[in-house]
């Protein structure tokens, strides 16, 4: 779960999803105590909701367990486009994986896009659904090539794309790949209404429940939880980025993101469609239904999360970049996603590992998990009924294509050992002094090293900042008052407590002498 952090001041806007300041938390109860089910299913985010809601309708028992409250982690800070086109991605798919493959991946994310059509369709549910066409477009000369190029590989895929030349937003575009027929939503009121077919006859979510462990075993599975346990025969792992990773090295094989969004008032009727650019820093953009009137939202400004940098600079930067397109933009909104790549670019949907065919993952969803999200619960729903899915096998976990991905497998590792290595022996200069109201910081106090957070009032937080996943050393994230690691993503809040896996204890606190 994200919570929302205190103020920053000096940025644009309400510091809060608007997804989330629309839609009522829910309050589901915490797990009674120990329970036996026939699936668990860990994390209640679009792919945690739609597996389980897909299981019970196949007549199996299923318990949700979330560590906050359902859909308002990664799902609740999305920009929702439910879409197969995922920017420049169908050559490279052809190119990595051959077309069979990218036919796979193309085949689940279109699949995926009627499979939220139905629901909303079968079950009447208002969620400011919408058709619309979606766009990548090339901003110089230079990407127009690349443009032309997707097009042509995504409809050789069966997709329904178009080069076309005019797209609608203001400013100069050289030419865009467009997919007819996609669609946009708000996903917390789809996900709220989706979940309450859940309880009952034998199925449950239980949220403020934090797994802790998965014991693996041959006939069934147990989760641990800080509330007690879970038994079931599969546990699916719903929770973006899997907690219970070792069998798997998935630390190894996936890196965190983090980018930025804002939502606007242009005053200008905005064009009709999702958009993202083909090249560079990213810019995406689509409208949103309110009762004030079209919210456009504005992302990008991608990074590498835990990178120890000013973060608030990202906000600036993607206000700068709306208001050159857009003069009179006004910001209502803003907040912040985190989100997982894999080495080659595809997420890893299916058994976490061998020798662990009962435990399931889906994850590293690449910034697109509305569409993969969907599509991994499909897949997994065929799995744990031991039906045939087409989709299986470019999803793999256990693939690795040595010539498509081993360059950034090397990359990423080391970039891991240099964050690890680096923050563990390093000696933070400066002292308690140096840190103004509203600032964090690594220190050493008292001989050990503390990671220091003083608030708007003077008082001062300082904790541990050793990861308490694999031991990396954690980041102050000043746009969102956090403390992240840059290693695998775990999010903290100032005194330390998890905000975002995969780490499950918190950071402990560090005493300080006073000033």
């Amino acid at each position: 779960m994200e919570h929302g952090p205190g103020p920053v001041y000096g940025l644009p806007g309400r510091h809060e999803s608007f997804w989330m300041e629309t839609t009522p938390e829910t309050s589901h109860p915490p797990l009674p105590g120990n329970l036996e089910t026939d699936v668990a299913v860990v994390g209640g985010g679009i792919t945690g909701i739609t597996t389980a809601v897909l299981l019970k309708q196949a007549g199996y028992t299923v318990a949700v367990i979330e560590g906050g409250r359902i859909y308002r982690g990664v799902t609740g800070h999305t920009t929702a486009k439910v879409t197969s086109l995922h920017r420049l991605i169908y050559r490279e798919l052809v190119s990595r994986f051959g077309g069979g493959q990218a036919k796979q991946y193309a085949d689940a994310n279109q699949a995926a896009i009627e499979t939220i059509a139905s629901f909303v369709r079968e079950y009447g549910i208002p969620c400011d659904f919408v058709r619309r066409p979606a766009y990548t477009y090339a901003e110089s000369e230079d990407s127009r090539d690349l443009v032309m190029a997707e097009a042509d590989a995504a409809r050789s895929l069966g997709l329904p794309a178009t080069f076309v030349e005019e797209i609608g937003l203001p400013g100069r575009t050289y030419g865009a790949v467009r997919f007819a027929d996609q669609a946009q939503f708000h996903p917390l009121k789809y996900l709220r209404h989706l979940a309450s077919f859940i309880p009952g006859d034998g199925s449950y979510i239980f949220e403020e429940t934090r797994a802790l462990e998965v014991q693996d075993g041959r006939d069934s599975c147990t989760v641990r939880t800080a509330l007690g346990t879970v038994t079931a025969r599969n546990v699916v792992l719903a929770t973006h980025y899997p907690f219970y990773d070792g069998p798997g090295f998935y630390y190894s094989r996936m890196e965190p993101s983090r980018s930025y969004v804002l939502g606007v008032r242009t005053g200008e009727v905005f064009p009709d469609g999702l958009f993202i650019n083909a090249e560079g820093t990213v810019h995406s953009w689509r409208s949103q239904p309110t009762d004030a009137g079209e919210l456009v939202l504005v992302g990008g400004m991608e990074h590498r999360a835990g990178e120890n940098v000013d973060t608030r600079e990202h906000y600036r930067a993607l206000e700068a970049y709306a208001r050159s397109v857009y003069p009179s933009t006004a910001v209502d909104y803003r907040w912040s996603a985190e989100d997982y790549i894999t080495i080659d670019g595809v997420p890893y949907i299916g058994p976490l590992a061998a020798g662990h065919e009962n435990v399931y993952i889906a994850t590293g969803f690449r910034k697109w998990g509305m569409t993969n999200g969907t599509a991994a619960a499909m897949i997994l729903t065929d799995m744990i009924q031991g039906r045939t899915n087409p989709w299986t096998e470019v999803y793999a976990p256990d693939r690795f294509k040595p010539a498509a991905s081993v360059r950034r497998f090397l990359v990423h590792n080391i970039e891991v050992a240099e964050k690890y290595i680096g923050g563990a022996i390093s000696r933070p200069a400066g002292d308690l002094r140096d840190i103004p109201p509203g600032e964090g910081k690594i220190l050493i106090v008292e001989g050990e090293k503390a990671g220091v957070f003083r608030d708007r009032e003077g008082r001062v937080h300082a904790v541990n900042p050793t990861c308490t996943h694999l031991g990396c050393v954690v980041a102050w994230n000043s746009a969102e008052e956090t403390w992240d690691c840059p290693c695998h993503g775990s999010r903290y809040d100032a005194d330390g407590r998890v905000i975002h896996g995969p780490a499950v204890r918190d950071l402990a606190p560090r005493g300080t002498r006073k000033e």
